[in-house]
């Protein structure tokens, strides 16, 4: 069930439940007032919270409209499920916040020991060794 806890005016902490491997797991995520999911979070609330004075009971001799099918659907209500690879992303971001390495890894990846750095560096210096070797080749042919 999602929750909300509003912290400042610019931020709104946003918390899901999700069902994984038969445990619960709580999400919680802290977005922009004014973005988009923000937006569908606040409208989501407000049709939970006119749905449930309508599951009231009414004026004595008349039937409720809520009966034994409509309280067992509130009981067995299925969570949402969550992946493998979603938990595994939780996780993850779970582990960097606690170890505090958010920026540190931010700092490496962007640096000269970047993986894709490296990479892009060896495609240059072959193809610039490929070019030398060539060059070679041709200036030793026969025109």
């Amino acid at each position: 069930k999602p929750q909300e806890k509003p912290k400042d005016s610019g931020k709104l902490t946003i918390t899901k439940t999700f069902d994984f491997a038969g445990e619960e797991v709580k999400v919680t995520k802290e977005v922009d007032s004014n973005s988009k999911e923000a937006k569908s979070f606040l409208k989501q609330q407000e049709k939970l919270q006119s749905a449930a004075p309508a599951s009231l009971p009414t004026v004595s001799g008349v039937k409720r409209p809520s009966g034994m099918s409509s309280l067992l659907g509130k009981i067995g209500a299925k969570k949402q499920k969550m992946s493998t690879l979603e938990k595994s992303k939780l996780d993850w971001e779970n582990f960097k916040e606690e170890e505090g390495i958010v920026e540190e890894l931010a700092i490496h990846n962007r640096g000269k020991d970047g993986y894709i750095e490296r990479k892009a560096f060896l495609e240059r210096v072959d193809h610039r060794q490929f070019e030398i070797e060539r060059d070679i080749r041709l200036s030793r042919m026969k025109p």
